[in-house]
C-alpha cells in the first residue's frame, strides 16, 4: 500500500482555508475534513451557548478532527484536513499520530495581512451569512490578539510546506500550486 498523504490547510481565521480546501479536495478527489464543519454540526445538534461553551465545542471539534484523520490514516487512505491550527497544541496532535502511521505530511499555509485579516472578520461577523455559533462578534479581540501574536504558523509534521499569500484572492495562482501538489504525487 502506498504512503498516505495528509494534505494540512492551515492559516489564521479569515484567510480563505475552507474555500482553498473545499477546492483542492474536490480537484484532488480528497475527502475533506474540516473543523468548522464538525463544529456547526455539534452546534446544530447541542446548541449555541456563550463564549465557554463555544471553547468547549471548539476543543472537542478538534478532538473529533484527529480522531477522523487517524481512522483515514488506520484505512492508508490519504485526505486533506483543514483547520485554523496553532502549532503549540496540534504539534502534539500530529506527532502522536505520526508514530502510528506511516504518512507523508504537505501544509497549505494561507497567509495575509493582519489589516485585510481583520476587516474581513469584521465583514463576516457583520455579513450574518457564518454559523451563529461561532459568535465572532465576541471573538473579534481575541482573533487580534492571536493575530498579533503571532499564534498560526507552520507545523512541524509537514514535510513540506507551501505559503499561500491570500491577501487578494485575484492574484493566488491556484493552477500552480494544484500543480505543485499533484506532483507531490498527492494524486493516487
Amino acid at each position: 500500500m502506498a504512503q498516505p498523504i495528509v494534505l494540512i490547510i492551515s492559516g489564521p481565521p479569515c484567510t480563505g482555508k475552507t474555500t482553498l480546501g473545499q477546492r483542492l479536495a474536490h480537484d484532488l478527489r480528497l475527502p475533506f475534513l474540516s473543523k468548522d464543519r464538525i463544529k456547526e454540526l455539534l452546534f446544530d445538534t447541542l446548541g449555541v451557548g456563550d463564549r465557554e461553551w463555544s471553547k468547549k465545542l471548539g476543543a472537542a471539534t478538534m478532538e473529533l478532527l484527529f480522531m477522523l484523520a487517524e481512522t483515514e490514516l488506520a484505512a492508508g487512505r490519504s485526505f486533506l484536513l483543514e483547520a485554523n491550527f496553532r502549532p503549540a497544541l496540534a504539534n502534539r496532535q500530529f506527532m502522536a499520530l505520526k508514530e502510528k502511521y506511516d504518512f507523508r505530511a504537505l501544509q497549505v499555509e494561507c497567509r495575509a495581512d493582519s489589516d485585510v485579516l481583520l476587516a474581513r472578520f469584521k465583514a463576516r461577523t457583520e455579513s450574518g451569512e457564518r454559523h451563529p455559533g461561532h459568535i465572532d462578534h465576541v471573538t473579534y479581540p481575541e482573533v487580534v490578539a492571536d493575530l498579533l501574536e503571532g499564534v498560526y504558523g507552520p507545523l512541524e509534521v509537514a514535510d513540506t510546506v507551501y505559503a499561500v499569500d491570500t491577501t487578494d484572492f485575484a492574484r493566488v495562482n491556484y493552477a500552480q500550486l494544484l500543480e505543485k501538489l499533484r506532483e507531490a504525487q498527492l494524486v493516487r
